[in-house]
C-alpha cells in the first residue's frame, strides 16, 4: 500500500519494517523509569494528608502496620513491569548459529635427519636435532585442517607416524624422536621414497614434502635425483632445508676416560643435490645456519602452502519477547490485585 503526500511517495510496509535499534529502547526506558522514580517520591513528600492531627507524637509513636510498610512494593511491581515491557519491545532473541566448513587441506610429509652430525651444537644453545624438532612443532600447530606424517631418516628410513589429522599424536611422535633410532648414515634418497610412499595415494589437490638434513647421501638403494623424479611423478612438490653453520661446528664426544668433551668438524652438506631436489619437484631450497633462520623457514613454507577454508554459516533465532511481555503483564495484575484488597487505602 502507498500513500501519496505532498509529491512524495511513502510505502506504509516501509514504516511497518522499521526497528527501533535496542539502545534507544533502553535510553527511552531508563528516562521514563526514572521519571516514574521522581514522580513517586515528589507524590510522597508534598502529598496533603486525609487526616489532620494538631498534634503529630502520638501519630509517631504509634507502631506501623505490615501494610504501611510493604506498600512500595506496589511501586516497585509497577517500575519492574514498565521494565520489562522496555526490554520486549527491543526484541530479545536467542540464536543457535549453525557452521559449514568446507576446507582443501594439504598433505604433508616431514623427513628430519636423526644421523650423528644433527647433534652438532652451532644452533645454540642447543643441537640442531633439538632445534629442528622444536620448529617442526611450531609448524604443525600453525597448520589447520592438514594431514601431516613424519619420516625419519639416518642410514634407513621409517615412518615415524603416517598422514594424520590428530596434532596431539604426531606431536608427542615428534618428542620421541633421537639419535640412535636408526644406524647411523645419511639416506636421503629413501626418505624422499618413503615419503612418496605415504603421499603417493593421496587425493589432496596439493602434496608437499619438507625434507631436512645436515649431510649428503652416504647410504640407501635409492639415488636422490631418483626419488625426485618419483616424487615429481605423483605431483609431490619438495621442500629441503640444509641445516647447519659453514665451516666447522661443534660436535660432543663421549670420551671413556675424560667423559663428554668437543671436537671441531666440519660442515658438509650437499647443497647441489638437495637444490636439484627442490628443482625437479617444483619445490624450493633453503639454508638454515642458525635456530632464528630455521623458524622463519617452516613460517615461510607455511605461507607458500595454505589450506582454503570456505566456512558458510546462518542463524537461527528464537524469539523472547513475549516472555518478558507476560512477565509484565503478570506484575501489573498482581499491582492492581494488591492495590484493591490487601494494600487497599481508605480515603
Amino acid at each position: 500500500m502507498n500513500i501519496e503526500y505532498g509529491g512524495f511517495g511513502l510505502n506504509v510496509l516501509d514504516i511497518i519494517d522499521v526497528t527501533i535499534p535496542a539502545p534507544v529502547i533502553f535510553l527511552a526506558g531508563a528516562l521514563v523509569v526514572i521519571g516514574m522514580l521522581l514522580y513517586h517520591l515528589r507524590l510522597k513528600r508534598f502529598k496533603s494528608a486525609a487526616i489532620k492531627y494538631s498534634d503529630l507524637r502520638i501519630v509517631r509513636r504509634a507502631a506501623r502496620s505490615g501494610r504501611q510498610r510493604y506498600r512500595f512494593l506496589l511501586t516497585v511491581a509497577r517500575i519492574a513491569a514498565v521494565v520489562l515491557f522496555f526490554v520486549a519491545l527491543a526484541r530479545p532473541r536467542s540464536g543457535t548459529e549453525y557452521r559449514e566448513v568446507t576446507s582443501e587441506g594439504v598433505d604433508i610429509m616431514l623427513a628430519l635427519d636423526v644421523s650423528t652430525s644433527m647433534q652438532a651444537e652451532d644452533f645454540k644453545p642447543h643441537n640442531r636435532l633439538y632445534v629442528a624438532k622444536e620448529e617442526v612443532k611450531k609448524f604443525i600447530n600453525r597448520r589447520v585442517n592438514d594431514r601431516i606424517g613424519l619420516v625419519v631418516f639416518a642410514r634407513y628410513s621409517f615412518t615415524q607416524c603416517p598422514l594424520t589429522t590428530d596434532y596431539g599424536v604426531l606431536l608427542n611422535f615428534v618428542d620421541q624422536v633421537d639419535f640412535g633410532m636408526v644406524e647411523d648414515g645419511t639416506a636421503i634418497g629413501m626418505a624422499i621414497a618413503n615419503g612418496v610412499n605415504r603421499l603417493r595415494e593421496s587425493e589432496s589437490k596439493s602434496k608437499i614434502m619438507i625434507l631436512l638434513t645436515d649431510g649428503d647421501n652416504n647410504a640407501g638403494e635409492i639415488d636422490p635425483a631418483t626419488a625426485a623424479n618419483l616424487a615429481a611423478a605423483f605431483d609431490i612438490k619438495i621442500y629441503t632445508i640444509g641445516a647447519g653453520k659453514s665451516g666447522n661446528a661443534m660436535y660432543p664426544v663421549q670420551d671413556p676416560i675424560f667423559g663428554k668433551r668437543y671436537v671441531y668438524q666440519p660442515t658438509r652438506i650437499d647443497e647441489e643435490t638437495l637444490k636439484e631436489i627442490a628443482k625437479r619437484t617444483g619445490g624450493k631450497y633453503f639454508r638454515a645456519r642458525s635456530g632464528k633462520e630455521l623458524e622463519e623457514i617452516y613460517a615461510i613454507i607455511d605461507g607458500l602452502e595454505k589450506t582454503e577454508i570456505k566456512v558458510s554459516s546462518h542463524i537461527q533465532y528464537r524469539e523472547l519477547f513475549h516472555i518478558f511481555t507476560y512477565a509484565g503483564l503478570l506484575l501489573l495484575v498482581v499491582e492492581v490485585l494488591l492495590a484493591n484488597s490487601y494494600f487497599r487505602k481508605l480515603p
